[in-house]
């Protein structure tokens, strides 16, 4: 698993070489949340990330880098790879590799301790469908492969595994997306068990609306900005989160 991390390191390397197609920018938050999960540490959340991208319209292949850092510094760093395929900007297969320098202790803090036991990262496989504007409804599935996953009390990774569904729709000039998404493991409490999105049991763990649109400063500027209010039923916990991408 090591090599997949310096696989992507020299992917993303060889491709800013060869790509003609380059994505760079950033989100700031008044908080970092993700699938029901404050993990901002109660500060504004600074989202930097960049891609290169080869391919065409209907097939494109990406390799990028993703990351979250607490403007008050009250919470851990997170650093993301990821490769992902898309079909039609429709479709896509995404692996990603999860990684919070600072959270663990010891080997897992290592960014290049790969070993199954003692790793921090987290590797995870997704699928998504964005829609059409025919059949306006996404999907996503999520599970976790290797690495620091959630462990049963035998040992075993959970492997993980979140689902959601979402509506979308255009109202004037703004995006609505309602969605509710569900932890899918089922965690042993009286062994001691805790699910990897903090969840005690199966169930919805991300229930919300997210509203979208883009604001024109001036000719040659314009400022994209969202606002979303979700609620984590299995923690009792509703959050409001405001960004905007520059």
């Amino acid at each position: 698993m090591k090599k997949f991390t310096i696989l992507l390191l020299l992917l993303c390397t060889f491709t800013l070489v060869k790509s003609q197609q380059l994505s760079l920018g950033a989100d700031l938050f008044n908080r970092y949340i993700w699938r029901g999960l404050d993990l901002g540490g109660k500060s504004p959340s600074i989202q930097p990330y960049a891609s290169v991208i080869f391919g065409n319209d209907t097939h494109a292949l990406s390799v990028g880098t993703w990351g979250a850092f607490s403007v008050a510094g009250t919470s851990n760093e997170e650093v993301d790879l990821y490769l992902n395929y898309s079909y039609k900007s429709m479709v896509n297969i995404m692996v990603t590799d999860y990684f919070f320098p600072g959270l663990n202790q010891g080997a897992r803090d290592k960014y290049f301790e790969w070993n199954s036991d003692s790793t921090g990262h987290v590797l995870e496989a997704t699928a998504s469908f964005a829609g059409t504007e025919n059949f306006p409804f996404t999907a996503l599935f999520a599970m976790n492969f290797y690495g620091n996953d959630a462990r049963k009390a035998n040992g075993d990774l959970f492997m993980s595994k979140y689902i959601e569904i979402g509506y979308k729709k255009k109202i004037s000039d703004i995006d609505l997306n309602v969605f509710a998404g569900a932890a899918l493991d089922n965690p042993d409490t009286d062994a001691g068990e805790t699910g990897y999105y903090l969840n005690e049991n199966a169930g919805i763990i991300n229930l919300g609306v997210k509203l979208a649109k883009t604001v024109t400063i001036t000719d040659k500027f314009s400022l994209p900005m969202q606002c979303s209010l979700s609620t984590n039923p299995g923690l009792g916990k509703i959050y409001i989160a405001m960004g905007i991408s520059f």
